[in-house]
């Protein structure tokens, strides 16, 4: 059976890197610890992994609901504990009276420090206090070279995984029948645009689906799917529903407010 046509073409090389770590495992009898993984990257490791009787696999992110989390493949007869996932959270503040941080500007001062996306977990910017849950290899870097954003200093220190702040974002969510899953017809619909708008911000490439700019607007999404426009907000593909009796889809979305 050929496994890649149960996913999409530019997810190949991530499965091939998930069945390679299987076999290192499985021969070598050495557990694996990747780095960052994406809600759609989680998703496709937990179908590879299925139920293999030799191995044994785990996901965290530091605290219940993380989006982002570490992976750890190993063999069955060993124990994964939340410790071996090498996560540290990393705690500043900032004077939120004289200058106004969003998650964009403190992701981009992460990455303009040359640090992979997959090196960080998920970001928390809120009410004066920045929090990152950090792969525990790039900490010490972070401490040491993220001094300031925008215009304000910023120090980070460490914090108990325990003292991770829960973000106040919320999910409004919505039932609705669409004439299609294509990229444009659902931006159309969840972000209250034409089709014809909606498809000029995805050619712009102002549009990411599970954080990857896509530029096509026939791109058909799936279940789980992130999607971002660029200055209006994330949403999500939460469940295909079935179709309706004129060949539509019902589906349910959730939007970030």
């Amino acid at each position: 059976m050929d496994i890649y046509q149960h996913f999409r073409k530019e997810e190949k090389p991530f499965i091939d890197q998930v069945l390679s770590f299987r076999e290192d495992v499985s021969l070598k009898y050495q557990r694996k610890l990747t780095d960052f993984l994406d809600p759609r990257e989680q998703m496709i490791m937990k179908a590879l992994m299925g139920n293999d009787p030799d191995l044994i696999y785990g996901l965290e992110g530091g605290a219940e609901g993380s989006e982002r989390k570490r992976a750890i493949i190993a063999p069955d007869y060993e124990i994964i504990e939340k410790s071996d996932f090498q996560l540290t959270l990393l705690e500043a503040s900032y004077p939120q009276k004289f200058v106004t941080l969003e998650h964009r500007d403190v992701l981009g001062a992460f990455m303009s420090l040359g640090i992979r996306r997959e090196k960080m977990g998920d970001l928390v910017v809120q009410e004066g206090t920045i929090q990152i849950t950090a792969a525990s290899e790039i900490s010490d870097y972070i401490k040491m070279n993220l001094t300031g954003i925008k215009r304000s200093n910023v120090q980070f220190e460490e914090k108990p995984l325990s003292a991770r702040i829960v973000s106040n974002e919320t999910w409004a969510t919505k039932q609705t029948t669409v004439s299609s899953l294509r990229l444009d017809v659902m931006v159309k619909e969840i972000y209250g645009m034409s089709r014809n708008k909606a498809s000029m911000f995805i050619e712009a490439g102002q549009v990411k689906v599970n954080f990857r700019t896509v530029e096509d607007a026939s791109f058909l999404l799936e279940e789980g799917d992130l999607i971002s426009l660029r200055g209006k907000g994330r949403s999500r593909l939460d469940e295909v529903l079935g179709e309706t009796k004129k060949e539509k889809y019902k589906v349910m979305t959730s939007k970030l407010n």
